[in-house]
């Protein structure tokens, strides 16, 4: 890459991702070589989708190390979190084996970039998907969106505080928690 052309990346503005109330465009990517999954087989709770630029980058395997510690506060909310990125699933199998990740990992290699593109979070100029996060609700609208600066692990806070709003929206009247059984004083 040309100084020139690492200074426009460096310098552009981060995209408008697809906003809140939007409804997420539904895919079907490969997660490994062999096997593909769509994102509509995840109706019914939350999804976390996280977009990045590619394995074996610092800051990639840095925000996906950290994902991969705070999944469990992502399962209290019955999140499920998908990595996508447009490297090939062959790549994203060695990546997830190597860096003993517990959440999948997709494929959005051919054609390439059309998912991202479709969320509006896909760098022509660079032929990566931006550092771009989405929380969807069980019906596969998106909740929460933000696209952080590409050099910048935009962290898990903003995710989380997401699923804790989308919880208490979902909260039944009663105010108890699904799955949650209150005692005798509605504790």
């Amino acid at each position: 890459m040309s100084t020139n052309q690492n200074e426009v990346s460096k310098s552009q503005k981060p995209k408008s991702a697809l906003p809140p109330g939007s409804q997420a465009p539904d895919f079907t990517l490969a997660a490994t070589p062999d096997q593909k999954i769509s994102l509509s087989d995840f109706r019914g709770g939350p999804v976390i989708l996280a977009f990045y630029p590619a394995d074996w980058s610092p800051v990639c395997g840095d925000q996906l190390a950290l994902y991969n510690e705070v999944l469990p506060e992502f399962k209290r909310f019955n999140a499920e979190l998908l990595g996508i990125s447009v490297d090939g699933a062959w790549c994203h199998s060695a990546y997830r084996q190597n860096r003993n990740l517990h959440f999948t990992l997709l494929s959005d290699f051919e054609p390439k970039g059309e998912v991202a593109r479709s969320y509006r979070v896909y760098r022509q100029q660079d032929g990566v998907c931006e550092r771009a996060l989405f929380v969807l609700d069980g019906e596969g609208r998106i909740t929460w969106s933000y696209v952080s600066p590409i050099g910048v692990n935009p962290g898990a806070d903003g995710i989380l505080k997401a699923l804790e709003n989308l919880s208490a929206k979902e909260e039944p009247a009663d105010g108890n928690q699904p799955g949650r059984h209150a005692d005798a004083a509605g504790r």
